[in-house]
This record gives structure tokens, C-alpha cells and sequence, in this order.
């Protein structure tokens, strides 16, 4: 009785290490992370997982909660739930391209990543703030202050930033869908190789 006991209780503990050792991954972002106009599994989020089981198997969950349409308004009103569910340890947060799309103001956004990363960090998680740009047609004042608030937010919250998520993508109409604002299933290695620099250095800190 005493033996089969402290089986259990080898066995509990074990577990409990495992599941400890995970790194939960949280993708909030928009239509560009929720794979648009593609198979899921063909979307830079799912490679993302697929290359994580394949260098660590279970050492990581990935939980992809990207909304096509969304802005950094509804992120807010989303972001404390999902944060809730799933606890995550890394937050990777791709939103903007909607609100500049929108023509909406860049201090509105700012204020909404900043509050989102302060809520994920609250949270216990660290962010990855992935940056965007918008086409020129914008104007060059909007552009300029469009771009510079993913700039403010990093260096105000201390967070992690990829200057540019779309990077050797953008822009290239081999590498695009017909709408010019979403990247095709062969642009998607491409996406998952720029943020995996920072992701890879944020997942050593957890180990």
C-alpha cells in the first residue's frame, strides 16, 4: 500500500515538472496571424508550432487568438479574457495594421498597446510587439507617426519589438494576395523566420 502510494506521488510530481517545463504561447493578433485567404495549417502561426514540437516536443503550447478585422480597440476588450484561459508566458501581439488601414489615430493606438502590454505583463506574461507599416499613399506624417508607435510602445513598456512583422514580404506582389495587405502560403516561412530570433532569445528566459 505504502508502495503503490509513493508511486503515485513520484508520478504526480512528474507531471506536475512537465507541465511546469511548458511554455504557453499566446498569437493575438489580426487577419495576417489568423492565416486569411489560407488553410490554417498553411498559416505562419501553425509553422511556428510545427517547428516548436519538432526542437522541443511538449515543451511548448501555442494558442493562436487572432481575429481577421481586428484592431487595437478590440484587442483591449478581447485580451484580459484570453489572458485568463490560457496564462500565457509570452504574448506576441500584432495589432495596428487595421487601425492605419482605418485611418485611425496613432495616439488611440498607442494607447491600446500600451495598455495591452501592460495588462499581458500584469499577467505575468512578456510581449512580443510585432511593428507594421502601411502603404505611402497614407502621407508621409501619418506613415512616419504610424510606425514610430510601435517605437514609443517598446521603449515605454520595455517589450521586445520586430520593427517590421512583414519584413522581405511587403510589398512584393510575388508575396502577396491579390489584395496587396495579406501574404501568400509561400511568404509564411518568411514571417515565422522574422520573429524567430526574438521569440527563440524570450523562450531561453523561461526555461
Amino acid at each position: 500500500m505504502y508502495r503503490h502510494w509513493l508511486k503515485l506521488c513520484v508520478l504526480t510530481i512528474v507531471m506536475l515538472a512537465g507541465n511546469a517545463q511548458a511554455a504557453v504561447i499566446l498569437v493575438f493578433g489580426d487577419s495576417i496571424s489568423a492565416a486569411y485567404g489560407l488553410e490554417t495549417q498553411q498559416g505562419w502561426v501553425h509553422l511556428m508550432t510545427q517547428r516548436l514540437d519538432s526542437s522541443a516536443p511538449g515543451k511548448h503550447k501555442v494558442v493562436n487568438g487572432s481575429l481577421s478585422g481586428e484592431t487595437t480597440s478590440g484587442g483591449v476588450r478581447r485580451l484580459p479574457e484570453l489572458l485568463r484561459q490560457h496564462r500565457p508566458d509570452i504574448v506576441i501581439l500584432e495589432l495596428g495594421g487595421n487601425d492605419g488601414l482605418r485611418g485611425q489615430p496613432p495616439a488611440l493606438m498607442e494607447k491600446n498597446l500600451l495598455q495591452m502590454v501592460t495588462t499581458a505583463k500584469s499577467a505575468g506574461a512578456t510581449v512580443i510587439l510585432l511593428g507594421m507599416k502601411i502603404p505611402p499613399n497614407y502621407g508621409k506624417a501619418y506613415t512616419t507617426s504610424f510606425e514610430r508607435v510601435f517605437v514609443k510602445v517598446s521603449q515605454t513598456s520595455g517589450s521586445a519589438l520586430l520593427p517590421f512583422f512583414l519584413e522581405g514580404v511587403g510589398g512584393n506582389p510575388a508575396l502577396m494576395q491579390r489584395d496587396g495587405v495579406h501574404p501568400v502560403a509561400q511568404a509564411q516561412k518568411r514571417l515565422l523566420d522574422n520573429v524567430w530570433p526574438l521569440l527563440a532569445r524570450e523562450l531561453k528566459k523561461h526555461r
